[in-house]
């Protein structure tokens, strides 16, 4: 696993042992985040400047995604021990801690925050996590009208988007979901 492209592109990306923290597949991510490239209601400079949540963070590769490819800031929510531990370990290879916050809490219970450009969701599959997480994260103010909610899910999870579907892809046994809300 390592980051795809942008400033920290090629550096390698530590998981934990185990099965417990699944990290998304360097192919997911590359067309993730080639789709938001290309993607009319993104584009190129979409990161750019970006505030960014990473919930479910594991590894943190979708944030430390995000930041090579031009995102200010990423919040990252974790907390299994063994994926902070690794998620730590990533961020302090990519020299990224002074771009980074990490809340070692449950995504369900992120206490108030800031509005946030974009919020990635890879909860564990098949346990309805994303609406109720996103319910938790509009109540607290970290999702708001304007926000891109992208779900990486079960390929047969059913996702309750609040907002205008802007795409979905199914890759292998995941599938993305978009949104803005």
């Amino acid at each position: 696993m390592r980051i795809i492209a942008g400033t920290l592109k090629g550096r390698p990306l530590l998981a934990p042992p185990g099965g417990a923290t699944r990290p998304t597949a360097d192919r997911v991510r590359q067309a993730l985040f080639d789709m938001l490239m290309h993607a009319p209601w993104a584009g190129h400079g979409f990161l750019a400047g970006a505030t960014v949540l990473d919930a479910f963070a594991g590894t943190g590769a979708l944030g430390l995604e995000a930041l090579s490819r031009g995102a200010a800031h990423v919040t990252f929510f974790e907390q299994d021990r063994a994926a902070l531990a690794a998620l730590r370990a990533n961020i302090a290879a990519c020299d990224a801690a002074a771009r980074v916050s990490v809340q070692p809490r449950d995504v369900l219970r992120p206490g108030p925050g800031t509005h946030t450009k974009v919020i990635f969701l890879d909860p564990p599959y098949n346990q309805g996590l994303v609406q109720r997480s996103v319910n938790v994260l509009r109540t607290e103010g970290w999702l708001r009208p304007g926000s891109l909610v992208i779900a990486e899910t079960g390929r047969l999870e059913q996702v309750v988007e609040t907002g205008s579907i802007l795409a979905h892809r199914v890759h292998g046994a995941a599938q993305i979901t978009i949104w803005q809300e």
